[in-house]
């Protein structure tokens, strides 16, 4: 018998002696509180999150014998709990459903969707930071429910689920909220947002931004590369244009300069391949990045007009890569797991060498004395906050297990348009 077919059959016979013990003790749903039934489900969800995933649905079974009303408090109030640790542990509304979405199915996904919305109403806008409120919008985290009724009921109804399937999915997506490690917080708590971080942009022109989000939104829909490559090209014109005006201009006012993070979730497979591309990216832009493969994101930490050059040329660099690697060749090999992690593998590798060869011969940052020393301030600045976030880090190598891919991608990232040709620029006033 294998370590796995050994962990199940502990797991079932755990739900077994879990059930008895209830049996025996005399145990009726019908008689827990909402504090009574809120321990249950988070110790179940503990029992899940450790790989007893067989208590699940019995203790769902169980428990949908309770009370609606305190079922209803008592699933509001487990998933508050949890949310209370992991704001300050570093999350962010974003994060949570990125997670949920890559562990569990889409109910349980639309659920922590809504508990961060019923969370979020405790706060008055005025006291979020803007990133806060933009991911809260991104998700679509807005109260749906009618509030003279206990959400969890109305939410079973909408999804046409009974309380046993509902309590499972409860139990998963707790279970998984609860197994998530800590991050570094990279943002204000709502709450205790300042009036400097609820206004719109910090610098960044919002019309500069609309546009180039156009650019890439036909960029991403179109089936024809050339095009792709065209609009993604003038979008990272348009953003690079942008940063330095500013720059000029924060040369100008003696701006302090300052440092952000962010995070940029990679779509699987080749999580660590892709996130070698956008590190890439960052590195030519000034900015650092720190992967976290197996949750799925990798951490940039940069000026705020930095990073958003880095995302956004990420973006398409990103599909250019995957659609330069499917269209590489329709024979096995090309196909393999091997050899489209070699493709990313090298493609990554020649964007970030030809982003550095651009960055040295590019006369941009010494065009004008001004930008010398707003340069050197927010590299300071972003060193320092690295060091702050991550005092400590440890460099990762991949093994390049096909050369056919290795020769493919270094291929197409030479003729991947990566838009660095910029004019000489002036501020504008």
């Amino acid at each position: 018998m294998g370590s796995s077919d050994r962990a199940r059959r502990a797991a079932k016979q755990h739900a077994r002696a879990r059930h008895a013990q209830r049996m025996a003790a005399g145990v009726d749903a019908r008689s827990l509180d909402a504090n009574g039934i809120a321990a249950r489900l988070w110790a179940t969800a503990n029992d899940y999150s450790y790989g007893q995933k067989q208590t699940a649905a019995a203790e769902a079974t169980f428990l949908a014998d309770a009370d609606d009303l305190h079922l209803g408090i008592a699933v509001a109030g487990v998933f508050a709990r949890a949310l209370n640790f992991l704001w300050p542990n570093g999350w962010l509304p974003y994060d949570l459903v990125q997670v949920t979405s890559r562990e569990c199915d889409e109910f349980a996904t639309g659920l922590v969707v809504d508990v961060i919305a019923v969370d979020m109403a405790q706060y008055a806008e005025a006291t979020m930071h803007e990133r806060w409120r933009d991911q809260l919008r991104q998700i679509e985290a807005k109260p749906w429910w009618r509030h003279d009724r206990q959400h969890f009921e109305q939410w079973l109804a909408r999804h046409i689920l009974t309380k046993e399937e509902g309590l499972e999915v409860v139990i998963v997506a707790l279970a998984t909220l609860m197994a998530l490690p800590k991050l570094p917080r990279i943002l204000p708590l709502p709450g205790n947002a300042t009036k400097a971080d609820v206004l719109l942009g910090h610098g960044v022109d919002q019309k500069v931004l609309a546009r180039v989000r156009g650019l890439l939104a036909k960029a991403e829909s179109t089936d024809f590369p050339d095009e792709a490559e065209a609009l993604s090209a003038k979008a990272q014109e348009l953003m690079s244009r942008h940063a330095f005006e500013r720059a000029l201009l924060d040369a100008d006012e003696h701006v302090p300069q300052t440092a952000g993070s962010r995070r940029v979730w990679l779509d699987t497979p080749y999580v660590g391949a892709k996130a070698q591309l956008v590190a890439a990216v960052a590195a030519a832009n000034r900015s650092k990045g720190v992967v976290y493969e197996k949750l799925g994101f990798i951490a940039l930490i940069g000026a705020d007009l930095d990073l958003e050059i880095t995302e956004l040329l990420s973006t398409s660099l990103l599909l250019q890569a995957t659609r330069a690697m499917v269209a590489a060749g329709a024979g096995l090999d090309t196909r393999s797991r091997t050899y489209r992690q070699s493709f990313l593998l090298a493609y990554a590798t020649r964007i970030g060498q030809r982003l550095r060869a651009a960055t040295e011969q590019s006369d941009d940052h010494t065009a004008d004395d001004r930008l010398l020393p707003v340069l050197a301030d927010r590299e300071k600045a972003v060193s320092e906050l690295f060091e702050e976030l991550y005092p400590s880090t440890v460099k990762k190598s991949y093994t390049v297990g096909s050369a056919a891919g290795w020769e493919a991608g270094t291929a197409a990232a030479d003729q991947a348009d990566i838009g660095l040709n910029r004019p000489n620029l002036t501020p504008t006033r």
